[in-house]
C-alpha cells in the first residue's frame, strides 16, 4: 500500500522560507521549530508566540435543530453557549471512548463552528454525517480555510477590543476578514484566529511585522508540545482515544450528565458510580536524568502500575515532565512511583494540575 504525502497548508511556503524545520504530523507537513523548542517556548511564556494551526479541521455544522442535535453528539451542554462564545467539548463513540477533543463555538442561533484535531477531521465528519437528522447540514470549509494561533501575555498589543476568555467575533482586521476567538493551547492568554486559505500568507506576515517590536516569534510543533504538556492539557492519540472517556482522562468536568441522551453518557455514568479503573495523571521527574516519552512503564514498589503518555522535559521549570495512565488506587497527589527509562527505572511523583503555574510578578 502506497503511503499517502502528506498535506501542505497554506502557509508552508512561509514556513520554509523562515528556515523551518518540517515534519509529517497527522498527515500535514508542519513546523516543528524555527529556530529552538526551548526559544519559542520562552517566547510565548514571557511575550507572543505565533502557531500555524491550518492543519486542523474547520466543520460548520447549521440548520434548523443544529442546536438541539450537536447537544446529542458532543459532552458538554451547547445550551449554555450564547450566540459568540465557545466551549471544550468531546465527541465520543457509543462505547465512551473519545473519537475527537474540540471546540463548539456557537456562530449564530443555530449555527456553529466544530474546529477538530487534524488527524480526526476525516472521521468526525464521517461520525457526525452517519448521525445527522432533520435538516442539519455539515460544511467542511477546511480546505478553504486557515488559521493560526497567537499565544503570550503580549497578544494584547498586536489586537485591539479582543473579545473576553471564550468569546468569537468575526472583524476586518487590516482589510483581511477574520474570525478571532480568545481560545488557546499553551496555558497564556492568546487567540485563534481563523481566515480564508488565499489570505493566510498576507495575514501570517502582517502579524510578524507588526510584532516585531513586541518580540514575537513564529513557534513549531516542538513547543506547543511542551506548552501544552506543562498545563497538562491531552493530545488526542497520546493522552486521549477511542479506548479512553473522559473521566479516565480526568476531564468530567467538560461532561454534562444531567443532559439526557447525549453518544456515550450511559457509559461515562456508570465509569462515574463506579469509579475509573485508571486514571490519567501528571508527574514530575524527582532528579535530573532523561526525559520520560510516551510508551514508558510505570511502576511502584517493583509493580507495574501504568504507562506514559507524553512526556518531555519542561523548559519552563527545566525538569522532566509528563502524564500518564495508572491504576486508580494509586492515582494521588503525591504519590511517589518510578519511571523506567531505558531499562532504568527513575524517581517521580504524582503532581496536581497545573505543573507550571506563572508566578505572580
Amino acid at each position: 500500500m502506497t503511503e499517502v504525502a502528506p498535506r501542505k497548508t497554506p502557509l508552508y511556503d512561509e514556513h520554509v522560507r523562515l528556515g523551518a524545520k518540517m515534519v509529517s504530523f497527522a498527515g500535514w507537513l508542519m513546523p516543528v521549530q524555527y529556530t529552538s523548542i526551548v526559544e519559542e517556548h520562552q517566547a510565548v511564556r514571557n511575550g507572543v508566540g505565533i502557531f500555524d494551526i491550518s492543519h486542523m479541521g474547520q466543520l460548520i455544522v447549521g440548520g434548523p435543530g443544529a442546536r438541539e442535535w450537536l447537544n446529542t453528539m458532543l459532552t458538554n451542554n451547547i445550551d449554555k453557549l450564547d450566540v459568540g462564545m465557545g466551549q471544550y467539548t468531546f465527541l465520543l463513540n457509543e462505547g465512551g471512548g473519545i473519537i475527537d477533543d474540540l471546540i463548539a463555538y456557537r456562530i449564530g442561533e443555530e449555527k456553529f463552528l466544530l474546529v477538530v484535531n487534524a488527524s480526526r477531521t476525516d472521521e468526525d465528519l464521517a461520525w457526525l454525517q452517519k448521525h445527522l437528522r432533520g435538516d442539519v447540514e455539515i460544511d467542511n470549509r477546511s480546505a478553504n480555510f486557515g488559521g493560526v494561533a497567537i499565544q503570550g501575555p503580549g497578544v494584547t498589543n498586536l489586537f485591539e477590543n479582543l473579545p473576553s476568555r471564550n468569546h468569537i467575533v468575526d472583524l476586518d482586521w487590516h482589510g483581511i476578514p477574520v474570525t478571532i476567538a480568545r481560545t488557546g493551547y499553551t496555558g497564556e492568554d492568546g487567540v485563534e484566529v481563523f481566515f480564508r486559505s488565499v489570505d493566510a500568507a498576507k495575514f501570517w506576515n502582517l502579524v510578524l511585522e507588526k510584532g516585531k517590536e513586541f518580540g514575537i516569534k513564529p513557534c513549531g510543533l516542538g513547543a506547543r508540545d511542551t506548552l501544552r504538556l506543562e498545563m497538562c492539557y491531552p493530545l488526542n492519540g497520546s493522552d486521549l482515544s477511542p479506548e479512553r472517556n473522559p473521566i479516565e482522562a480526568g476531564l468530567g468536568f467538560f461532561i454534562d450528565l444531567s443532559k439526557p441522551g447525549f453518544t456515550g453518557r450511559d457509559v461515562l455514568l456508570k465509569t462515574k458510580e463506579n469509579g475509573p479503573r485508571e486514571k490519567l495523571v501528571p508527574f514530575r521527574m524527582k532528579e535530573k536524568g532523561p526525559p520520560p516519552r510516551p510508551h514508558y512503564a510505570v511502576f511502584q514498589n517493583g509493580e507495574r502500575i501504568g504507562e506514559v503518555t507524553s512526556g518531555t522535559l519542561s523548559p519552563s521549570l527545566n525538569w522532566g515532565v509528563g502524564m500518564a495512565y495508572v491504576s486508580a488506587a494509586h492515582a494521588k497527589i503525591g504519590v511517589e512511583i518510578e519511571i523506567e527509562i531505558r531499562g532504568q527505572k527513575f524517581p517521580a511523583t504524582i503532581d496536581k494540575k497545573p505543573l507550571y503555574k506563572k508566578s505572580a510578578s
